[in-house]
């Protein structure tokens, strides 16, 4: 089992900055492929906000490029998403994910977890 614990959510002001971290942590965890963000607002789908892989590829939801960096240490199995110049429309759950594999009674398997979210509000 992998559990994914996050931190650093919270009210900020339009225009402020706020950094999550998510941290991966378990066992059986073989290898960790790639960590993300995903974000939702109250009556919408959740959305990915911007991941990054092992290698240090980075994808990014087109409504936060150039606000948003996403970066890992890997070491640590830690993922974190600083976020600048926040908007009103930022306002959601952040949830952790990760997807990688593990090993499991059955043997070697994929997995993909989520954290249990994190409030961003921004708000004035």
């Amino acid at each position: 089992q992998v559990q994914l614990v996050e931190s650093g959510g919270g009210l900020v002001q339009p225009g402020g900055s706020l950094r999550l971290s998510c941290a991966a942590s378990g066992s059986t965890i073989v290898r960790i492929n790639t960590m993300g963000w995903y974000r939702q607002a109250p009556g919408k789908q959740r959305e990915l906000a911007a991941a990054v892989s092992s290698g240090g590829s980075t994808n990014y939801a087109d409504s936060v490029k150039g606000r948003f960096t996403i970066s890992a240490d890997n070491a640590k199995n830690t993922v974190y998403l600083q976020m600048n110049s926040l908007k009103p429309e930022d306002t959601a759950v952040y949830y952790c994910n990760a997807e990688g594999r593990e090993i499991r009674w059955s043997g070697l398997a994929t997995f993909n977890y989520w954290g249990q979210g994190t409030q961003v509000t921004v708000s004035s």
